[in-house]
């Protein structure tokens, strides 16, 4: 399960938050925004996954009127692996391009156009070098002992040789999302093996996977390592890492709301919580396996790579404002552009460029392919809730098929407009609809199918707690955690602004497309509300009671663990007892 939470927005995202938000005081809204809403809310799915051994579409037994809130995470997660793989294409990409003696984005080849430089222009500047004035819009600057002179130039701004690579050469990418273009083949191909490496991961389910993410979920630890180790040698890596986290961070930075937003954000997506992925996975585990233990453990250690990571990042982005002779405020970006354009600029001025370019791509391939596995078990496994015969007898089949759909969706996001594609579907699906449903689903266990009911679930799990044990969890479920989400929702949507690429604007119906897939995500929450109304029986008080009481199957899957409290409970028409696929709590928490 650290591999499904430690993804590619831990390398990427984080560490540019953390420097945007006051450096080293962007840890204090980051810390306090763990406890009080991504831990509880963490916890809360492994405990309903682990309790009922469902995915998230089927756990709703416990609610049947909110079973719709499953149905819009398994949806948001099919949006997300679509567009996740075609990243991890991205990567699989620049890993075979590292594999040559000079890499293709370290200096301005045939692709290049006038823009391109190695170097940045001298801004609002003329310059006399041997008695001549150079002029700033045409002339590319590289002596470092250049006096300005008084007046303004109006000049062309140049761009890195990474820059230009990662647009014209990697994506081909178009002008905006009205001109598709055609598909760019070599990035179709590694979306094709990407997916090939997922479907042979998981041909076997949960058996096959969860011995290949040993290797997927440690391995991006030791280039990490390598990494932070090679970076700290390097010269001006003191002050990358003084900007990250160091001396110029800025406590002031705590009053502005903004801040508390990203953290909270930040918190809420890294840890992957109402994607419908945690329930699935702990539905795995055994029955009284101490999740608590596992919750503390996963968020401790996805926040910990998260500022680990950056260290690493930043290191290396102060050796590159060194070089340039730049501040490294001028160097520093977040997402795409420093995976795809800062971080492989920076690489490509260290020596032996290549190997550093490999293991920084081998890891994102890693990290990427890891939430990427969870994400598709998460497919499976409500299939397999579903159809649980079938499963069984077509696991290998469907499970493929579930791929090869989701490789032909993705071929938009890899024709010449596929990264307006990937930062749409990023931009909403992985927004609005994952708030709304995370908001419904702590209402529906806390106020309706009861807080302290469900610690009493938790408890026949564990064991036994304290009253003192619970009084953190009770206040941060019934109040602090769901004030939270609300906030961060309505937050969102007050400061919404039109989704951009860069500089490049969506067109209106670009936006509408948007909109169009949150209604799309969230309207099975009514609906599938109604449609249970309407079958239940007697009036409408009486049915809307009925759809807010746990089905006569809730409880947990075998009847050895149902004790006292779950005796009535009717058992599922499933697989004998010791047929049922189970994985040990070491498996996936270690992972």
């Amino acid at each position: 399960m650290v591999g499904y939470a430690v993804g590619l927005g831990n390398v990427w995202r984080f560490p540019y938050l953390t420097y945007q938000n006051g450096g080293g005081a962007f840890l204090i809204p980051y810390t306090l925004m763990l406890a009080l809403a991504g831990l509880p809310l963490f916890f809360m799915e492994c405990s309903l996954g682990q309790f009922a051994s469902l995915g998230p579409i089927s756990i709703w037994r416990i609610l049947p009127l909110f079973q719709g809130v499953g149905v819009t995470m398994v949806i948001i997660s099919t949006f997300v692996a679509i567009y996740y793989n075609v990243i991890i294409a991205y990567a699989l990409y620049y890993l075979f391009a590292s594999f040559q003696k000079v890499l293709p984005w370290s200096d301005c080849f045939s692709w290049a156009d006038e823009l391109c430089s190695k170097t940045r222009l001298v801004k609002d500047c003329s310059a006399m070098l041997d008695g001549q004035i150079i002029h700033a819009n045409y002339s590319f600057i590289t002596s470092n002992n250049l006096t300005c002179m008084n007046g303004t130039i109006n000049y062309k701004p140049v761009q890195f040789p990474s820059e230009q690579y990662w647009n014209k050469v990697a994506l081909q990418r178009s002008t905006g999302l009205d001109e598709t273009g055609n598909v760019v083949w070599y990035l179709a191909l590694c979306l094709l093996l990407s997916w090939m490496i997922v479907g042979a991961a998981l041909f076997k389910g949960i058996k096959s996977s969860g011995k290949v993410v040993y290797f997927t979920a440690l391995f991006p630890y030791v280039i990490l390592l390598i990494l932070l180790v090679r970076g700290a040698t390097l010269e001006g890596a003191l002050d990358g890492i003084e900007y990250y986290i160091g001396k110029q961070s800025n406590i002031t930075k705590l009053m502005e709301a903004e801040v508390w937003k990203d953290a909270a954000t930040q918190i809420f997506y890294s840890l992957s919580v109402a994607w419908g992925g945690l329930v699935a996975l702990s539905s795995y585990n055994k029955f009284h396996n101490n999740c608590y233990s596992d919750a503390i453990f996963v968020c401790v250690t996805n926040c910990l790579t998260s500022v680990f990571a950056g260290f690493a990042i930043f290191s290396v982005l102060g050796h590159m404002a060194f070089v340039l002779k730049r501040p490294v405020s001028e160097v520093v970006d977040s997402g795409f552009d420093l995976a795809f354009v800062v971080y492989p600029e920076a690489l490509s001025k260290l020596p032996v460029s290549p190997l550093w370019s490999f293991l920084f791509f081998f890891m994102l391939l890693l990290l990427g392919l890891d939430s990427q596995f969870a994400t598709i078990e998460t497919l499976t496994t409500t299939i397999q809730d579903i159809y649980p015969k079938m499963m069984k007898k077509l696991r290998i089949p469907i499970t493929l098929g579930v791929c090869v759909l989701l490789f032909f969706l993705g071929l938009i996001c890899v024709t010449q407009a596929g990264i307006y594609w990937v930062n749409l579907i990023d931009h909403f699906c992985a927004g609005w609809g994952i708030l709304f449903a995370a908001v419904l689903e702590i209402i529906g266990i806390v106020y309706i199918y009861g807080g302290n009911r469900f610690i009493e679930d938790i408890e026949m799990m564990i064991g036994k707690k304290s009253c003192f044990f619970w009084m953190w969890w009770r206040m941060c479920w019934f109040f602090i955690t769901p004030v939270l989400l609300v906030a961060i929702l309505v937050w969102s949507l007050v400061t919404f602004s039109a989704p951009t690429y860069g500089s490049v604007l969506y067109p209106t119906w670009g936006t509408a497309v948007g909109w169009c897939m949150i209604i799309f995500c969230v309207i099975w929450i009514p609906i599938v509300a109604v449609v249970k109304i309407l079958k239940a029986e007697g009036n409408l008080f009486q049915r809307i009671a009925s759809c807010c009481r746990p089905t006569a199957n809730w409880g947990p899957y075998l009847e050895c663990h149902r004790g006292e409290r779950y005796s009535h409970v009717v058992t599922p028409k499933k697989e004998k007892e010791h047929e049922i696929p189970t994985v040990s709590g070491f498996t996936y928490f270690r992972e």
